[in-house]
């Protein structure tokens, strides 16, 4: 990662920075809706396995997938992997793409106050997950064949 100007780099923390605490709240909640406890969207409904069964099978995948993927993405590339940067590649790609499920999801079916934890509930994880492929994108060549 010496290879990246300073800019680059700031930028790459920051994008690593967020996506390490959208896991860990990713996480935390996911957690909780495993144990069985009902949990509150911001656009009013709500994560219960009880009511609907295949949360219960989301919440379990993103916590023995997708959470420990994250984490073992980021610390590969701050020991500079390029299995880190691919790894991120792939969960960017997942960011985006649930996160449009459920964006979709919301407005079409809650129709949802557009607040502050609306958008970080939702469209924010396409935003992060494209704003690290971007990034992937542009620095393609210094993260993958230098």
């Amino acid at each position: 990662m010496q290879e990246l100007e300073l800019l680059s780099r700031m930028t790459l923390y920051i994008l690593l920075g967020l996506f390490g605490l959208v896991t860990l709240i990713l996480g935390w909640f996911q957690i909780n809706v495993y144990k069985g406890k009902a949990m509150d969207n911001p656009d009013g409904s709500t994560d219960d396995w009880h009511e609907q069964k295949i949360l219960f099978g989301m919440s379990l995948a993103d916590i023995i997938i997708i959470c420990p993927a994250t984490f073992v993405g980021i610390t590969l590339i701050l020991i500079d992997s390029h299995w880190g940067f691919s790894i991120l590649g792939v969960l960017s790609f997942w960011h985006v793409w649930v996160n449009t499920a459920f964006t979709v999801t919301s407005l079409r079916f809650e129709k949802p106050e557009m607040t502050f934890m609306w958008f970080m509930a939702y469209p924010f994880g396409i935003l992060l997950g494209l704003l690290y492929l971007i990034w992937m994108f542009v620095h393609f060549e210094i993260v993958f064949f230098l």
